[in-house]
Parts: C-alpha cells; sequence; structure tokens
C-alpha cells in the first residue's frame, strides 16, 4: 500500500448507497486512501470493502475508530445513529465528516460538537453544497455586489418516496420526513447567502406516521431580505435555487445544492453561464473530501467552509420549522 507523507487515510462508516458514492469519488483524488470500512454487519463491511478496494473490513464501528492508521471517518449512516456514531469516533480520537444533517435536533447536534471541540479533534458536517467551487464562485459575486443588495432566496427540493410506512423517509424513529432529509440543502442554502433567519413561519402535511411529507418555509430577516424554501417526499419539484438582489439575480439549474454551472441576470447584459468545472470529476463529493484533507494537514478542528457554528444554526432553524409544523421524533426534548 502505497503512501506518501501527506496521504490522508479515510474510513467509511455505514455501506449504503451514499458510503458508495462517497467512495468512488474519493477513489479519483489525490492524497486519499479509502483504508477501511466499518459497519455492525461483518458481511456488508466485506462486501463494500471489496467492491471498492478497502483492505480492511471491520464488523463494528468501534473497531474502525480503534485502527491506528485511520485519519479520518466518513459517517454515513441514516441522520438518526449520526450521534452515536460519530460520538465512537471522536472518543477515540478520529475527525469526523459527518452526513446531514449533523443530528436529528439542535440539542443533539451541540453535544458532537461539544465533545468535538473538548477533544480537539476535527469535526465537519458534509454539507458539499458549501464546498462546491461553483457555489463559492457565487458567493464571490454575491459578495462583490454583482447582483447588488440580496433581497431574496428560493429554494426546493422534492422526491416521490416509497409510500410503505416502513420506509426510513416515513419513519419518525429515523428521523424520517422531507425536512431533515431534503429540506436541510434548501435550509442551508438560505443560511450561506444571508445567515441565520429572526424569523421562521412553515406549515406542512403530515403523514400518518407523524413525519413532514410537504413542507413550507418562509424565513426573514433584519435586513429585508427573505427565503422561501419547499421540500417534498410525495412531488417532484423543480430542485433548483436563486439569489434575486436589487440589480440582477444568479439561478442555479436541477440539483442547485451540487451544480456545475448557474446563470447570471445582470441590469443591461446578456444572460452569462458561469461554469467552474471540478478538476476530480465523480458525482460532487471531491470538494467536501479535499477541504477535509486540507484541514487535516493544516492542523485545523474546523473547516472555515463548513463552520460548525453554522452547522449549529441551520440545526436551529430546522427545530423551529419542526415546532410550527408539528413534528417530533424520539429523543427530543
Amino acid at each position: 500500500m502505497t503512501r506518501t507523507d501527506d496521504t490522508i487515510r479515510w474510513g467509511i462508516l455505514a455501506t449504503g448507497g451514499i458510503a458508495g458514492a462517497f467512495a468512488r469519488d474519493l477513489a479519483a483524488l489525490p492524497g486519499g486512501e479509502l483504508l477501511a470500512v466499518g459497519s455492525r454487519s461483518p458481511e456488508s463491511a466485506r462486501r463494500f470493502a471489496d467492491e471498492h478496494g478497502a483492505p480492511r473490513a471491520y464488523g463494528s464501528w468501534a473497531e474502525l475508530a480503534a485502527d491506528p492508521d485511520v485519519d479520518v471517518v466518513y459517517v454515513a449512516t441514516p441522520h438518526s445513529a449520526h450521534l452515536e456514531a460519530a460520538t465512537v469516533c471522536l472518543e477515540a480520537g478520529k475527525a469526523v465528516l459527518c452526513e446531514k444533517p449533523l443530528t436529528l435536533n439542535l440539542a443533539q447536534a451541540r453535544e458532537m460538537v461539544a465533545l468535538a471541540r473538548r477533544r480537539g479533534v476535527f469535526l465537519m458536517e458534509a454539507m458539499w453544497t458549501y464546498c462546491n467551487p461553483v457555489v463559492r464562485r457565487m458567493l464571490d459575486l454575491v459578495a462583490d455586489g454583482a447582483i447588488g443588495e440580496v433581497r431574496s432566496v428560493h429554494a426546493d427540493f422534492g422526491i416521490v418516496a416509497p409510500s410503505d410506512a416502513s420506509h426510513r423517509l416515513r419513519d419518525p424513529r429515523l428521523g424520517g420526513g422531507a425536512l431533515l432529509d431534503l429540506g436541510v440543502y434548501p435550509v442551508s442554502f438560505a443560511h450561506l447567502v444571508l445567515g441565520e433567519p429572526s424569523s421562521v413561519a412553515a406549515w406542512a402535511h403530515l403523514t400518518p406516521e407523524g413525519v413532514d411529507e410537504t413542507t413550507g418555509v418562509l424565513l426573514g430577516y433584519d435586513s429585508g431580505a427573505v427565503a422561501t424554501l419547499s421540500c417534498s417526499i410525495a412531488s417532484a419539484s423543480p430542485t433548483v435555487a436563486a439569489v434575486s438582489g436589487t440589480r440582477g439575480r444568479i439561478e442555479l439549474p436541477h440539483g442547485f445544492f451540487a451544480p456545475e454551472s448557474f446563470v447570471l441576470h445582470r441590469e443591461g447584459r446578456e444572460a452569462e453561464e458561469v461554469r467552474v468545472p471540478r478538476a476530480e470529476g465523480g458525482t460532487g463529493y471531491g470538494p467536501e473530501a479535499d477541504e477535509v484533507m486540507r484541514c487535516l494537514r493544516e492542523k485545523e478542528t474546523e473547516s472555515p467552509l463548513v463552520p460548525l457554528d453554522g452547522t449549529l444554526a441551520v440545526m436551529a432553524t430546522l427545530d423551529a420549522v419542526r415546532e410550527r409544523v408539528g413534528v417530533r421524533y424520539p429523543g427530543d426534548g
């Protein structure tokens, strides 16, 4: 197994579809290496390791976290297990990249962040949108005043999910519903552009199981800006986003959370398509993995692109939305 001095060795915790997508993108990145996979099923861990070329497979999360050669663990479980899985890794001194949303609620997120900070261990939410080079370019243009003062943000994310009550998206015990699985993207996008809102309003249609099926969110800001957001597991929406200002707007296409381009509209000019190619190709996980590896090489315990305080602010907004629409999960305070 080859290794240079700055090679970052990864462990992946869980073996589902998102873990596989991350592993494939990681394989295309220089300076990163998939060393191990951990699962509560030894058979699942071995299959995943064989498929993705990981030399080590563990039948428990603790064994993965105890591997002295693993530098960072990507936690890819359903979000209902994020706190437990990340805690195992952080307690073992392992850096953690944890899938979104960070936890089920703000109290759990604060617990995880406090543990990482107390131990001095790196932690980042895997909000790939914040690391996407197209989105970073959009933010630069907004900061430079290309569209004037931002007055509104729009974003939506909807899919048609299975109607089976036992499906994870409909199970309150697994943090089911549209908001945490899909709505985290529009809410995080609004936070990225406008920051933490001063007002949160929301409405939702709930399933018989008590999770949100379709949710609308209106965020208000002291600047006078608003964010109109929606998510659904009952209908496929355009899944686009837009940032509108006093002198123009930026439109992000379908799949706004991991875009390859956007369209810039400015007064008195032709619409301009802006593209920032991803050097590593893949499906979009590369930039967040690159950011983690940069932070680890530079001995940073938090990422400036995905700051933990920002993650906590998003979780606070998600909690506020759930409070307003009446969705509660086991373990909520």
